[in-house]
């Protein structure tokens, strides 16, 4: 391996380990490490991919990240960066999820995380108001986010979101988009390589035919319609962890309950105190469903596997798929005015589990003092969450 290989994923490393804050917090280390310290691709080639990243769905930092290793030695070094970056976190939240479930039930271990689902909850309604704020900016990004609320609420059904999310982008893109464009998208459109594409669509056909016809009987059958259910949402997850956990919450806890709202909001309170993507939240959500329906800790290892893959796999292969003719795909005004659309179905979403996540909670005067208090605080200071979680835990711990 090359020299200037080996020193790209020491700083891979060096990214992974001090990556907190989600994807807004690691463009800036991003830059420190790619390109004004070594100078691996320029400024503009990372905001760049930071774009398309925001375009496609997945998750943002993961997709950047290995868009920068292909970009810096092809297909094999952004494979090694992909693993480097996600496996620490993954594992630790693995194993979060197999504590959890062998200690939930001891009195000190749930003293200790008294305070950590409102926080959670302060934290997520802390996304939704910020995210609200750049979205929710005309009369149709409100009318389709109010639209994903109502949507989410009354149908309760996990196929509301990519549904919602395809019909957001197509009217976004329907009112906002000039007409004078179709020679341009037919042009790079030829460009798309055929083989790749139908690796994509048939891998995901074939996972979403096993998930739907092996019955539960099958000692395999979990694992496998998680890994169905975890790909399926990395396709349609449009905004990053801010997106993906309360689609989580919905699909996996209020509609097929495989876990219950208490273990979900303490693992992901534990994961805003972790470095790396936020993504790697699924393997703690995997691994908790395993250990629900009577699987062993090597279940839970399993499900903690599928999940972190299934989830990142359509974001991995769509990026290597597109960054080739990036330069062509990002002329196309249709792709940016439809995302305008896909967030404000997203911020939807959001608020609607933000509804949802309250209902565990019920009128108890400090939990929402203390979510209101984490609101306060990220909103009015630049004190991250980890800090703020790191105090709940220790607050728990002490009183």
């Amino acid at each position: 391996m090359k020299k200037k290989h080996l020193l790209f994923i020491r700083n891979v490393f060096l990214f992974t380990l001090t990556a907190f804050g989600g994807a807004q917090a690691h463009i800036a280390l991003l830059l420190k490490y790619f390109v004004k310290n070594t100078r691996f691709i320029t400024e503009a080639e990372l905001l760049e991919l930071n774009a398309l990243a925001q375009i496609l769905p997945g998750p943002a930092s993961t997709q950047t990240l290995v868009g920068i290793a292909y970009k810096v030695g092809g297909l094999k070094l952004s494979i090694i960066t992909f693993f480097i970056w996600i496996i620490p976190s993954a594992a630790v939240m693995t194993f979060a999820a197999i504590s959890f479930s062998q200690f939930d039930q001891k009195e000190k271990f749930v003293e200790i995380l008294e305070y950590i689902q409102p926080i959670a909850l302060g934290i997520v309604g802390f996304g939704a108001f910020n995210l609200s704020k750049k979205v929710l900016v005309s009369q149709l990004s409100i009318m389709l986010a109010i639209s994903s609320v109502v949507a989410t609420l009354v149908l309760k059904n996990a196929y509301v979101f990519p549904l919602a999310i395809l019909i957001g982008g197509m009217v976004s893109s329907a009112i906002d988009t000039p007409k004078e464009e179709t020679e341009l998208r037919m042009n790079l459109f030829s460009n798309i390589n055929p083989k790749k594409l139908s690796y994509f669509i048939g891998v995901l056909l074939l996972l979403a035919l096993l998930g739907a016809i092996i019955n539960n009987t099958s000692p395999f059958s979990l694992p496998i319609r998680l890994f169905e259910n975890f790909y399926r949402n990395g396709i349609f997850i449009f905004g990053g962890g801010q997106v993906l956990v309360p689609l989580m919450f919905t699909e996996f806890v209020q509609m097929k309950q495989y876990l219950h709202a208490s273990g979900f909001l303490s693992g992901f309170a534990f994961q805003q105190a972790l470095p790396g993507p936020t993504f790697s939240f699924t393997s703690y959500v995997g691994a908790l469903s395993m250990k629900n329906f009577g699987y062993n800790v090597y279940g839970q290892i399993t499900g903690g596997i599928v999940a972190v893959l299934g989830i990142n796999l359509p974001g991995l292969i769509l990026v290597l798929f597109i960054v080739p003719f990036w330069d062509d795909l990002k002329k196309i005004t249709r792709i940016k005015h439809s995302l305008a659309g896909i967030n404000a179905v997203s911020v939807g979403f959001i608020i609607a589990a933000f509804i949802l996540l309250l209902k565990p909670i019920g009128i108890d005067y400090l939990s929402i003092s203390i979510m209101g208090i984490t609101f306060l605080i990220l909103n009015f200071t630049r004190i991250s969450p980890p800090i703020i979680v790191i105090a709940g835990i220790l607050l728990g711990y002490f009183i």
